[in-house]
């Protein structure tokens, strides 16, 4: 039972982690430097809206669930699984290099950005927004697909 479980949760983590970094992989690939063409202000509303949105969409129980499910496959690894070193590795590089960064790095800076969108050097702040928070996103985007590939690995 234990076992057909966590096989389940390797799943749902394995196609989760997929999927997110995918939705990271956009971002860093096309979707920020698609922003910047429509010029600063433009493109500061735009990450403001999606701010806004994404944490009433389907993206938050995804996000959140492939988080406690990884954490969950890090700690069935420490309880002696097979492949258990497979489980700890995707389930640590998912929730430190997704989610840590996300909520040390990312959500601040989307904070950051949302008390901004009234300074008057909005070109200033777009460029410096973008550069760092797309740094980061990178992480997100490595880390999640590297999580998925362990955790298929894994199954």
């Amino acid at each position: 039972m234990i076992q057909t479980a966590t096989t389940g949760l390797l799943w749902f983590c394995a196609i989760g982690c997929g999927v997110l970094g995918g939705v990271y992989f956009a971002f860093s690939a096309f979707i920020m430097s698609a922003f910047d063409r429509t010029g600063a202000a433009h493109a500061i509303a735009a990450m403001n809206a999606i701010n806004t949105r994404i944490v009433r969409s389907l993206f938050m129980p995804l996000f959140l669930s492939t988080t406690l499910g990884g954490a969950a496959l890090a700690i069935i690894g420490l309880l002696d699984f097979p492949d258990r070193a497979l489980l700890v590795a995707g389930g640590a590089v998912y929730v430190v290099g997704m989610f840590g960064v996300t909520m040390i790095w990312n959500v601040p800076l989307n904070d950051a950005l949302a008390a901004a969108r009234d300074k008057p050097d909005v070109g200033a702040t777009w460029i410096r927004y973008r550069q760092q928070w797309t740094r980061w996103n990178h992480v997100r985007a490595v880390a999640s697909t590297v999580a998925s590939a362990l955790f298929v690995a894994a199954l």
